[in-house]
């Protein structure tokens, strides 16, 4: 799966953009829960007072907070206000000096709070000093010597340092909130406006975490597109050069699956893969750090949760996970299935075989389904499964929250961030989760794509190629060429020697299965030699490259081939700066001028895919013509005669050999009117040369082709002949 990246590595500058917008999307969504606390901690419950720092603090009232202070900390103090008209205004400080006159403070202020009010423990202590019940205790405090004041504050401060930290930053809030009331400052809009404020920022990490979304996403997507059109690229060009070799070693339906369904299963995992992949480990990370730092003593919850979901993962993996390797293959199936009965239906209804198709097409079909449904209802048990865990989880953190809330050791907003990061570290557990649905399915298409993109082509362009030798061009000579298929015992064709000159024509004849078509598609090296060799021109074909020895063959297959365009296209197939006239003349040769002009729309009527609109005969003259307009040096016709009937073939051979006079022919043939006045006629016999000669020479010393010439005609037209 990893190989695939290759693929979009000229896209190195949006992959950097994603992963830095996935890293804002991130920081946005993981703020999210914070400002959630603040605004039940801070604007609810502690009425816009974010800490026990006062911004502003009367004189009096800080020469009470002093009294809990030692020196030094009573100096820290002082160094970050400003006194002025008896009000001390906070400096501007950063979040590190905050957080250590938020601690400073505390203390101070819960005593304060504690001996400012008329309860039983103030009128204790005023009694145990021996003080009347209207005194001011501060005044007192404030009298005394430093070091009684120091034993009395420090006895006093140990106690209340023992209580939960929550507790005494409420406190201290609750001070700073009476004190700015104290000062005449309105608390409600105090609270109002944090909340607003704090909202505001909220709504405003949301829009941007939004948009990082919507970016991250439009560039997935266009990453995504851009690999599938490279590996398609790819994929189509590997085809492309295949020898036979690699085409048989491939069949046509696994080929179109794999360069379709396959290359869509990769891009739709890439184009997942920024937005969950990449964003589930980022949030994971992001969500413990937060959870961390909000609250320590419940991060085991999330354990269970996180090997909970883990379990769940590896279990449905271990069912599903052998499914979806075959499940590529039974779409090839259902391809192959599918793609017979279409380009066979004439002979499934010629042969009243519609119920025996159905029922194969019904079993691929059958099969897919089953294994589809399969694993589709193992998937179907995830989202239930990841449901029940997630509100397992929430259910637990209330239950322990709750008693922890009781005990003055975690506030509400506290709780809910917790609550929030817990869901979105299990949201990014089950993000993965749900793409591990397409992660299978898609490491099994990359594969069979990587199978095509690595398969060694048999037959390669040489490293450096000869030229044509001047005085030889046109000829081709086969040198003892034997040829056998990969794998097989025995050779096709053994030992075949002739030469071909410039100007003259060759053919070949024989049985079914004596190696005719296989000798001619030596020439274009559509498979190489096993012994031997093939010389175009006098150069070693295999010494030339593909290009420039394709450029000097006419090549007209066994099936006619045409492709879908207009009949004018598929005439310049082979050389499209050819003229109007030229392709007329080359229609003309072939005998296809007549039912071409009678078309209303002539040369630019169209050809459906697969010439399916055209007859066999029409097919097969309209690929000569497309030879023909090429004007190539040799001319090589495999079987392209058999749809025509007797007079055309004459009237097309005799117009032929005007046009091929200063080419060479090579012409493979069924019919001995076809070649009889071959200049050399070539009989093979189960892969080797039976005879060679003309036609009245072979008739004379070649029991082969005689029985040949007897099974087609008859003693007097022999004769004549």
């Amino acid at each position: 799966m990893l190989k695939m990246f290759r693929y979009v590595k000229d896209k190195w500058y949006a992959i950097i953009m994603i992963v830095a917008l996935l890293f804002l999307q991130a920081y946005c969504d993981l703020s999210l829960p914070d400002y959630t606390s603040r605004i039940v901690n801070v604007g609810i419950q502690q009425k816009g007072v974010e800490d026990g720092v006062p911004e502003e603090i009367r004189e009096e009232t800080m020469q009470k907070l002093f009294l809990f202070m030692s020196d030094e900390e009573q100096k820290q103090v002082e160094e970050q206000y400003t006194v002025k008209d008896g009000i001390y205004t906070l400096n501007k400080i950063d979040k590190e000096t905050r957080d250590e006159l938020n601690s400073l403070f505390g203390v101070p202020m819960l005593a304060v709070s504690g001996m400012s009010e008329d309860n039983e423990e103030t009128a204790k202590m005023k009694e145990q000093m021996h003080l009347p019940a209207d005194a001011d205790i501060f005044q007192v405090l404030m009298q005394m010597p430093k070091e009684q004041l120091s034993q009395m504050m420090s006895a006093m401060t140990e106690k209340m340092g023992d209580m939960p930290e929550t507790i005494v930053t409420q406190a201290a809030t609750s001070f700073v909130q009476k004190e700015y009331v104290e000062m005449g400052k309105d608390a409600d809009k105090m609270q109002t406006d944090y909340i607003i404020l704090t909202g505001l920022k909220m709504l405003g990490l949301a829009l941007l975490g939004m948009l990082a979304a919507i970016l991250v996403t439009f560039l997935s997507c266009r990453l995504a597109a851009s690999m599938g059109r490279n590996l398609r690229n790819h994929v189509y060009s590997k085809v492309i050069s295949f020898s036979g070799t690699e085409l048989n070693h491939f069949s046509t339906a696994s080929l179109i699956t794999r360069s379709t369904n396959d290359i869509q299963q990769v891009q739709m995992l890439m184009t997942m893969l920024f937005r969950i992949i990449l964003y589930a480990p980022i949030m994971g990370v992001g969500g413990v750090l937060k959870v961390v730092k909000t609250d320590s003593s419940m991060t085991w919850i999330l354990g269970v949760g996180v090997l909970l979901i883990m379990a769940l993962v590896g279990f449905l993996f271990a069912v599903a996970m052998p499914k979806f390797k075959i499940l590529q293959t039974l779409i090839d199936k259902l391809n192959l299935v599918t793609r017979e009965i279409l380009t066979g239906i004439p002979v499934i209804r010629a042969f009243s075989t519609e119920k025996h198709e159905e029922e194969r097409f019904e079993k691929a079909n059958r099969d897919l389904t089953k294994t589809n449904l399969f694993v589709n209802r193992c998937m179907t048990f995830m989202m239930p499964a990841m449901m029940l865990i997630m509100n397992g989880i929430t259910v637990l953190i209330v239950y322990n929250g709750a008693y922890a809330i009781d005990a003055g050791n975690m506030q509400v907003g506290n709780m809910m961030a917790f609550m929030q990061y817990a869901m979105q570290i299990i949201m990014s557990f089950l993000m993965i989760t749900m793409l591990s649905i397409m992660l299978p399915r898609a490491s099994v298409s990359a594969k069979r794509i990587n199978e095509i993109l690595e398969t060694e082509v048999s037959i390669h362009d040489p490293s450096s190629s000869k030229k044509a030798e001047a005085g030889r061009i046109g000829e081709v000579e086969f040198d003892h060429v034997s040829f056998g298929y990969p794998g097989a015992e025995e050779n096709v064709l053994s030992d075949i020697n002739f030469t071909a000159r410039k100007g003259q024509t060759v053919a070949f004849i024989g049985s079914t299965g004596s190696g005719k078509s296989t000798l001619v598609n030596l020439i274009p090296r559509f498979f190489d030699v096993t012994k031997g060799s093939i010389r175009v021109d006098g150069v070693d074909v295999r010494d030339m490259t593909l290009k420039d020895l394709r450029d000097k063959l006419g090549y007209v297959p066994q099936k006619g081939v045409l492709f879908s365009g207009t009949i004018d296209s598929n005439l310049r197939y082979g050389r499209e700066e050819a003229t109007e006239e030229e392709v007329k003349q080359a229609a003309r040769i072939a005998q296809a001028w007549d039912f071409i002009s009678e078309k209303q729309e002539g040369l630019q009527s169209p050809i459906a895919q697969g010439g399916t609109n055209v007859s066999g005969g029409q097919k097969q003259r309209l690929s000569i013509a497309r030879a023909i307009a090429k004007k190539p040096e040799i001319y090589i016709f495999d079987d392209s005669f058999s749809a025509l009937d007797y007079k055309t073939d004459v009237v097309l051979r005799r117009a032929l050999k005007q046009e091929t006079k200063d080419a060479t022919t090579l012409i493979v043939a069924q019919r001995i009117s076809t070649i009889l006045h071959a200049d050399n006629i070539i009989v093979l016999d189960e892969g080797h040369v039976a005879g060679q000669g003309t036609h009245k020479e072979l008739l004379k010393n070649c029991d082969v082709y005689k029985q040949i010439a007897m099974s087609q005609l008859s003693e007097e037209e022999l004769a004549n002949e």
